[in-house]
């Protein structure tokens, strides 16, 4: 289903906290990285007429709605509620109305180690969940692979808590460093996770190996069958990946996830079933070089990305950047309509608040037409300021 346009305004003032001695640059895009497309026929997948959706772009300051986060990781935005993780404390952590936090549970089996720990999280509407209202999934590392368990959301909001947790599945490589680790619910009900290749290069192309992957399972774990089937019979929906760190869907239903790549291009890629899309081989476009591999839509030098988490909004794109410390937005009317004629040059990019909060790890849809997005100046390699990690909240707006 094609989600509405969003509407303008923010969030009522008592959700919003904004810190004394806070402040920020006006949001103000830089120079294109590229030459906007030229006009191309209106795919068949869009909105009706009626329902066009824009691309928005952030408008006014970011405010503060929650600070004093430890090295957070995963935003969940929940039907009456919000959690966030923190990576090294394990600490699953609830958003209140007041802007305050409370501890709503942890994982005790996440071992943090590098950039490993507790990573991503995501929901899934269950009432039939152990007596809560749904299950919350939790992608960490342990001391020997990384894993994923979900856990019954208990509670009201305002004192939600996570029950006994339930493992969904285990064996995804683990490392110090290239660990994924986003997870989500895409349109066809089914979990999709991102597995990093473990620092272990030779996993991205190995289809017995789960890492260096993008996975798609049932919500208990299992491969799909029937209509939903994976292209290989495995838990592999597609690889050749480094380290990808954020999925999302557009209005169409297609996947994209962002990439870290080693030394020389980040990507963000469309994602099709069965896909290669070149780790090791390639970093960055190939040009064409091996037609077994897809190229990105778009690449940044890993000094202006080093993206994490990336949200959809109206099919405008918004991916965060630890390293680059910007937010990328990036409208996705000018990619190509299919991954054969990718052209980077011709898509549509800026970048926003570049070095006005460090570093910047997630980023969601909010509320009544605004963004989410989320510092990670605290996680060993950022330069903290008082009262980091921060939660920010922006407006956006065609």
């Amino acid at each position: 289903m094609i989600p509405k346009p969003f509407r303008a305004g923010l969030l009522a003032a008592t959700v919003v906290v904004v810190l004394a001695g806070c402040t920020a640059a006006s949001p103000r895009a830089t120079p294109a990285t590229s030459t906007p497309a030229a006009p191309r026929p209106t795919p068949s997948l869009t909105a009706p007429a009626s329902e066009v959706l824009l691309p928005v772009s952030p408008v006014g300051d970011p405010v503060v709605i929650a600070s004093g986060l430890a090295a957070p990781w995963s935003v969940l935005r929940l039907p009456g509620g919000t959690l966030i993780s923190e990576r090294d404390t394990t600490l699953v952590r609830e958003l209140l109305a007041d802007g305050s936090l409370r501890e709503a549970g942890s994982v005790p089996d996440a071992q943090p180690s590098g950039e490993g720990g507790l990573l991503g999280l995501a929901f899934l509407a269950d009432p039939e969940a152990a007596g809560g209202t749904g299950w919350v999934y939790a992608y960490f590392t342990s001391e020997s692979d990384n894993r994923i368990e979900r856990m019954p959301l208990l509670g009201t909001p305002g004192a939600l808590t996570l029950g006994s947790p339930e493992s969904v599945l285990t064996g995804i490589p683990r490392a110090g460093n290239h660990d994924g680790g986003r997870i989500g619910f895409g349109p066809d009900g089914l979990l999709y996770a991102t597995a990093g290749d473990a620092g272990n290069t030779g996993n991205a192309q190995d289809l017995d190996s789960l890492g260096g992957k993008i996975l798609r399972m049932t919500p208990t774990g299992g491969v799909p069958s029937g209509a939903e089937v994976n292209p290989f019979g495995s838990l592999v929906y597609s690889y050749g990946h480094r380290n990808p760190q954020g999925i999302a869907w557009d209005s169409t239903g297609t996947l994209w996830a962002s990439e870290f790549g080693q030394n020389t291009w980040d990507e963000l890629n469309r994602i099709e079933a069965g896909g290669n899309y070149g780790w090791p081989i390639v970093e960055g476009v190939g040009g064409g070089a091996d037609p077994d591999f897809i190229d990105p839509v778009q690449q940044w030098a890993t000094s202006e990305a080093s993206p994490s988490g990336i949200a959809i909004v109206d099919d405008t794109l918004f991916m965060t950047g630890l390293r680059g410390a910007r937010l990328w937005r990036i409208d996705l009317r000018t990619v190509a309509t299919t991954a054969a004629a990718n052209d980077p040059s011709t898509v549509t990019v800026d970048a926003w608040f570049v070095n006005s909060y460090g570093r910047l790890r997630d980023v969601v849809s909010g509320p009544a037409g605004t963004l989410w997005f989320i510092s990670n100046n605290t996680d060993g390699r950022g330069d903290p300021t008082a009262d980091d990690d921060r939660l920010y909240q922006v407006e956006v707006a065609p």
